[in-house]
């Protein structure tokens, strides 16, 4: 098991990223730093010198504000490009990166290709409910989606959670203004039929946003467009409640005793909420396992993304997803 890491991509990269990755390989996983190894190398040295720890030298580095096609095109000698190009090569299983989102997902695509019969690659992201967690997507590959597209995302979605979380029938459901059939949009009614007849997944049909939180689906479908803003928007309101409280919790003396015996509790929902208990999100439906980490992923975000990389290459969620939509696209012909 070999998982090739961008070292230089990321808020806190090249410190967070190697130390993460160290506690991967001293896990026992195969890990390839890709970066610079003049920066590389101290920070290796720091951390033990992990045996399972190597690097692969890449001078250039793609930051957040470049487009995405052309730093692809024109630095080719990128981690984030690297990266990728172990996977194509067969050097590494799997590829991990908390860089440019937009360049990844262009890396994928022009180094790996998509499987045969996916029209779109989706991001799938974790989202916490009251029940445990749930996958969104697509979480922002694709703002410009057709029907076609969300009922392919349902497959790989379905495929995702059973084989990697672990879910036995996942329930799928796709998101929209009203839970009856007649409701929606044009993309969600014409998705929602080619979902119901999708007789490989157990869709529940739709649901509103309020039930995203709620726990109501395991795999949620929507547009990239849709499924980002939800996101974002979830991760602002958990940031800004938990901001709240504590203000509140320090303006007195009650207030304090009430946040020092509320306080185990508390953490325990921080804890389900926290993006870097996760890892990152699986690009789905290109031919390998890429891994997109959060931007501001530090050591314990990218040893978690790691981990997610190893479970899909372990459980041949690639080559599940090629075999599910190749026969979905027979079932429509």
């Amino acid at each position: 098991m070999r998982i090739a890491v961008d070292a230089m991509g990321g808020d806190y990269a090249p410190d967070e990223v190697v130390k993460g990755s160290a506690r991967a390989a001293q896990q026992g996983i195969e890990v390839i730093l890709v970066g610079d190894k003049d920066q590389l190398e101290p920070l290796w040295a720091e951390a033990g010198r992990p045996h399972r720890l190597t690097i692969h030298h890449a001078p250039e580095v793609i930051m957040m504000d470049d487009h995405p096609v052309e730093a692809v095109r024109k630095k080719r000698q990128s981690s984030l490009v690297q990266t990728i190009e172990l996977v194509k090569k067969g050097e590494a299983e799997g590829a991990v990166s908390a860089g440019n989102t937009g360049a990844v997902m262009a890396a994928a695509l022009l180094l790996l290709g998509r499987l045969p019969g996916v029209l779109r690659p989706a991001i799938t992201s974790p989202m916490p409910t009251r029940k445990g967690n749930a996958i969104i997507l697509d979480a922002g590959a694709n703002v410009d989606c057709r029907p076609q597209h969300l009922a392919q995302f349902a497959i790989m979605g379905s495929l995702y959670a059973s084989t990697v979380l672990g879910i036995a029938s996942p329930k799928v459901a796709l998101l929209s203004i009203g839970e009856e059939e007649s409701k929606g949009c044009e993309l969600t009614l014409a998705a929602h039929a080619l979902i119901k007849e999708a007789g490989a997944i157990n869709y529940i049909g739709n649901i509103e946003g309020r039930d995203v939180s709620a726990g109501r689906a395991d795999v949620i479908i929507c547009d990239g467009f849709v499924g980002n803003i939800v996101l974002k928007f979830a991760e602002g309101i958990a940031e800004a409640l938990f901001a709240q409280l504590k203000e509140e919790m320090g303006r007195n003396l009650r207030g304090t005793l009430g946040g020092w015996l509320l306080r185990p509790h508390l953490r325990s929902v921080l804890k389900r909420l926290d993006y870097t208990e996760y890892g990152g999100a699986p690009l789905l439906g290109v031919n390998g396992t890429c891994i997109i980490a959060h931007g501001r992923s530090n050591a314990k975000a990218i040893l978690n993304a790691i981990r997610v990389c190893a479970q899909a290459v372990e459980t041949s969620l690639t080559e599940k997803i090629r075999v599910q939509v190749q026969e979905m696209d027979g079932d429509t012909h």
